[in-house]
């Protein structure tokens, strides 16, 4: 009992698996996948390109303090107030570094989006190429498929005995006409003989009359003999008596 068990779920274990191993279906879920993962690629780049543009808004604020400050620093040496240029000097001191950071980020942000775009278009192009073969295999695969049914149904037939059949009753129709043929010839064969042993016997008897005629004509037998040739008897008698 327990072996029948383990062979039965060996069995639905193995009809699984070949089923996850179908070529269709597996070339079907790559390409399911790879539809997939293009929102999350165009999400990941959305975010590098959004961090793109903070930093240059980033940068163009930054610049612009930059400039501001400047002009505070030349303002207040021009009104004779070096400590206001000191102080705003210092500023903008700090806002440099500051600006000088954001360009190194800014800089490295648009390489990553660059870069990012670059394998989103080598991907695309991928996964169409991925997608044409995998869509031509899927069409081999079926017409492979088909071809097979058409071959099964083929060799269904043939150890249907269909073709041995149709076979079988021609010969034996053949066969049946052949035999028929010979009995109707055989049959033509007795008639045909038939009639000559007929015609055959009515000359002998007909010969036979004749020559019995003949010797009743001749005396030989008596007249009462031979019937046939009773009426040329009585006309030589009559001649007879005449003389």
């Amino acid at each position: 009992m327990w072996n029948r068990l383990v062979r039965v779920v060996r069995s639905f274990v193995g009809f699984f698996i070949s089923v996850g191993e179908n070529p269709e279906i597996i070339l079907e879920q790559n390409i399911r996948d790879m539809n997939d993962q293009v929102p999350k690629m165009n999400e990941s780049i959305a975010m590098v390109k959004a961090n793109v543009t903070l930093l240059e808004k980033e940068e163009s604020k930054y610049k612009a303090e930059v400039h501001d400050l400047a002009s505070k620093v030349k303002a207040s040496i021009e009104g004779g107030r070096d400590d206001l240029a000191g102080h705003f000097a210092l500023q903008l001191e700090q806002l440099k570094s500051a600006l000088a950071r954001t360009q190194g980020q800014l800089a490295t942000a648009r390489a990553a989006y660059e870069k990012a775009s670059i394998v989103k278009q080598s991907f695309l192009r991928e996964k169409e190429r991925k997608t044409r073969e995998a869509m031509g295999a899927i069409r081999d695969y079926r017409r492979a498929q088909w071809q097979k049914k058409v071959a099964d149904a083929m060799e269904q037939f043939e150890v249907a005995g269909i073709s041995q059949t149709h076979d079988e009753m021609i010969r034996k129709i053949e066969e049946q006409t052949a035999v028929n043929e010979a009995r109707m010839d055989m049959a033509l064969d007795n008639v045909d003989q038939q009639k000559f042993q007929i015609e055959q016997e009515a000359e002998q008897m007909r010969a036979s009359e004749l020559v019995k005629q003949f010797k009743a004509e001749m005396g030989i037998v008596p007249i009462d003999a031979s019937p046939t040739a009773a009426p040329k008897t009585i006309g030589m008698r009559d001649s007879q008596k005449s003389v």
